[in-house]
């Protein structure tokens, strides 16, 4: 949605301004509350108007797998008192870019069926990162669905080794 998209910008920039040489954590802490964010139960609870901003804070606080720092509080508590939960994702993910574009590199999701050992990940990755022709933050999500093989997301470029992939061609080849 382009709107949440509009809104998430300015977040995502004073974070990036303001975390300076904390990118990484920064990046890490605001992932996991954007995850708990997209929660439909927790936005529903947050729209309520018995709930206290300082109430829906205490829940991320409460859920976060580590203690939130200072820093995470403050901003978390800036979006929650603006009411713009559900544009998190979107700032975490506007956020993201920001710090890949600053480091010359690109988010990449690997779509296997299996999981994959860290040897697999690490050649995977060097041969992803040749085809590509830049830096690579090469994260694995098991996808059932694709049944063998392996899908590519870097940004709006996707790569689709997998056999439900061929399958698909070969039964389009077949009917034509």
């Amino acid at each position: 949605m382009a709107e949440l998209a509009t809104i998430a910008r300015p977040y995502a920039e004073a974070l990036y301004k303001a975390c300076g040489s904390e990118l990484a954590a920064t990046a890490d802490w605001l992932d996991e509350v954007a995850a708990i964010a997209a929660n439909p139960q927790l936005q529903q609870y947050a729209a309520d108007p018995k709930v206290t901003d300082q109430q829906t804070l205490d829940v991320f606080a409460g859920v976060v797998k580590s203690a939130l720092t200072e820093k995470a509080t403050n901003f978390l508590s800036t979006v929650i008192d603006n009411g713009r939960l559900s544009a998190l994702p979107d700032i975490a993910a506007q956020f993201r870019a920001l710090v890949n574009a600053q480091a010359g590199s690109s988010d990449a999701i690997v779509y296997s069926a299996f999981a994959m050992d860290a040897d697999v990940v690490a050649e995977l990755s060097l041969t992803l990162e040749k085809r590509f022709g830049r830096s690579l933050n090469v994260r694995v999500e098991i996808d059932l669905e694709i049944i063998g093989g392996v899908r590519v997301v870097v940004g709006d470029e996707v790569l689709d080794a997998s056999v439900k992939a061929r399958l698909e061609q070969m039964k389009v080849a077949l009917i034509a």
